[in-house]
């Protein structure tokens, strides 16, 4: 089965605080058992804003997304698909797989340990490859190497941001309060660099883009509003790396770092990032690309250390999966 018989769903008002099960059990075409529900979710063929959900009795709100997928989704991620790029005591930075969310949830903070295990984040597995690392005295890193002494327990790590589920790229994690508080002081005055790579479809033409965000365009959406009083100012810089018959690869530059600033700010465009199945047009649906996730990958991010007040920059290419998904492109199959 193809990727075109994705079946998506949106919450009605009626649904809202229905469980998963309720609702698949009413959008599937034939009426399946509560076990054939079950069976669905458990299989990893169930989506909820684009991130694999397991739990069949999961509420559902007005926003939410959900999407049947023909197949299993990619098993979930190991500690050894994260690379750490850079690490010392106050941050680590990382280069985040595909298929692997950032941080939990606030309504999954309350799961057991087990389920946790089963749906790991890499705010999760982070501290874990930590500890294995630093005690085992280190390791390589592309710039300067830990001189981290050896400890039983590496503590938790504190986000300071977010990638989507099925975006890959770089991402910092502080490991202290105070290197928290001064990350995260960088995010809110849009000081860091932050660029991303994507491939959408259409020929597209440098140019930035300044909208107010809502979280409820007025279908259950985030998206842009017209009403300058509402929503929060986000902006884009789009500038065109290479277009073929169809096709764009862009260079996106975030000034503000919005939910799904990217997504929304292209797809409203009229040129969806590949593989998008939340924020496409619904002529698009079929995304006749065959993208083999989300086509999004951040590219670079440069901040100044919390500690040290040096610029740090990193880069990483895009992985082999976008990276075959374009020359696929190129060639015309």
């Amino acid at each position: 089965m193809n990727d075109a018989a994705r079946q998506l769903y949106r919450v009605a008002p009626r649904q809202v605080n229905q469980t998963l099960a309720a609702a698949l059990r009413h959008w599937l075409p034939e009426t399946p058992t509560w076990g054939q529900v079950r069976r669905l979710v458990q299989s990893r063929r169930v989506l909820v804003n684009g991130n694999l959900c397991q739990d069949q009795g999961r509420r559902l709100k007005l926003t939410d997304v959900v999407s049947v997928l023909p197949h299993s989704t990619a098993p979930v991620a190991r500690e050894d698909d994260v690379r750490i790029r850079y690490v010392d005591t106050q941050v680590v930075v990382v280069e985040k797989p595909s298929g692997l969310t950032s941080v939990r949830h606030t309504d999954e903070r309350s799961w057991s340990a087990k389920r946790k295990r089963q749906n790991p984040t890499l705010e999760d597995l982070l501290p874990r490859i930590l500890a294995k690392r630093e005690n085992r005295g280190g390791g390589k890193t592309r710039q300067r190497p830990s001189r981290l002494p050896p400890r039983t327990r590496t503590p938790p790590v504190r986000p300071v941001h977010r990638l989507d589920r099925d975006t890959s790229g770089l991402m910092i994690f502080a490991r202290t309060v105070p290197a928290e508080r001064e990350l995260g002081l960088q995010f809110r005055k849009h000081s860091t660099g932050r660029h991303y790579l994507a491939i959408v479809a259409g020929a597209v033409r440098a140019q930035t883009i300044t909208t107010n965000l809502v979280r409820d365009r007025g279908d259950g959406r985030r998206g842009s509003t017209t009403d300058p009083k509402q929503g929060k100012r986000a902006v884009t810089h789009v500038r065109p790396i290479e277009t073929i018959a169809g096709y764009t690869m862009v260079e996106c530059t975030l000034e503000t770092g919005r939910t799904h600033q990217i997504r929304i700010h292209l797809s409203e465009l009229g040129h969806p990032v590949c593989g998008d199945k939340v924020y496409a047009a619904p002529d698009d649906a079929a995304d006749s690309s065959r993208a083999p996730r989300l086509a999004l990958h951040a590219a670079a991010l440069s901040f100044t250390h919390p500690s040290s007040g040096k610029r740090m920059d990193f880069q990483m290419p895009l992985p082999s999966d976008l990276d075959e998904f374009w020359n696929r492109l190129r060639r015309g199959k």
